[in-house]
């Protein structure tokens, strides 16, 4: 068997990659930077080469074959695969050097960029890598970042932005605090506890009210401006409060609210100005972060 005619071109598995990812072809196309029917052309010649069906149709959504199911996880390690010899190929180039800011969340700050930080600095020993724990988008339109990652989506024109992540968190309380005060088996049982707040605790209860919580403000007993703190006072069996499982995941000493019947999710942008086109840098950076990002 000729083996050069049975290897998939990563070009097409590249596009076969986002359309699974995606679930339309315009939107695997407009990630992908190519128009939509040469992205078809590379996904139909993908079938034709392995000879199956990878996608049908269903209403406006493109699902997956049993094939393209059973292919799906080898195309994402090909894909981890071919981007961290990428990275690392443009991380030692000479001219990849210089600061890369980079602003999130005080919790994304703390939590999680340390250990992207560092893999940063193995492939790209050049760079300088600022964290700025900050709320603000403005930071990247007063150019006093490089790059963002967000809950919302900017509206502003001169920012590239891109869903990396649907993250999914639930509502935790010290395993102290439910010992004391009984584990809620209904959205009725939430009224009756404590809860920290982030940030302004009227905006909380009105998001919480909107899941069918039926509380009132007063039963935020403690609160603060900074989502490291207001975990902390969870922590601290101060009562409820809500929490992305990735966090959740390295304190033992939390547990999960009604684990089963309430969850939240959430979506994590990565956002960066229109340069990221020209500076080898930045794309390294951000390239690096997406990948990080959807490995979660």
């Amino acid at each position: 068997m000729d083996h050069a005619k049975t290897t998939p071109d990563w070009t097409h598995l590249r596009a076969f990659l986002s359309t699974a990812e995606t679930g339309s072809l315009s939107a695997a196309a407009r990630a992908l930077c190519l128009t939509q029917p040469t992205l078809s052309r590379q996904v139909a010649a993908l079938e034709d080469q392995l000879g199956v069906m990878l996608f049908e149709r269903v209403g406006r959504r493109l699902d997956l074959t049993d094939a393209g199911r059973e292919l799906l996880p080898h195309a994402r390690d090909m894909g981890l695969a071919a981007e961290r010899v990428a990275l690392s190929a443009s991380g030692q180039r000479s001219e990849i050097s210089g600061q890369v800011r980079i602003t999130a969340s005080d919790i994304t700050a703390a939590m999680f960029l340390p250990s992207v930080v560092a893999t940063l600095r193995k492939i790209a020993p050049q760079l300088t890598i600022d964290v700025i724990a900050s709320n603000d988008i403005q930071d990247l339109m007063r150019r006093e970042a490089d790059i963002a990652i967000r809950h919302q989506r900017p509206d502003q024109p001169d920012l590239v932005a891109r869903l990396v992540l649907d993250a999914v968190g639930h509502f935790y309380a010290a395993k102290s605090y439910l010992d004391k005060r009984g584990r809620p088996t209904s959205r009725a049982d939430l009224a009756s506890h404590d809860w920290v707040s982030f940030g302004d605790a009227n905006r909380m209860a009105e998001y919480l009210v909107a899941m069918d919580i039926p509380l009132t403000v007063d039963v935020f007993k403690s609160s603060s401006e900074n989502g490291l703190v207001s975990w902390e006072l969870a922590r601290a069996g101060l009562g409820i409060c809500p929490m992305d499982d990735y966090v959740a995941a390295s304190a033992p000493d939390m547990e999960a609210v009604m684990h089963d019947d309430l969850h939240v999710t959430f979506p994590i942008w990565l956002v960066t100005h229109r340069e990221i086109h020209t500076s080898p840098r930045i794309r390294l950076v951000y390239d690096l972060l997406a990948e990080a990002i959807a490995a979660r």
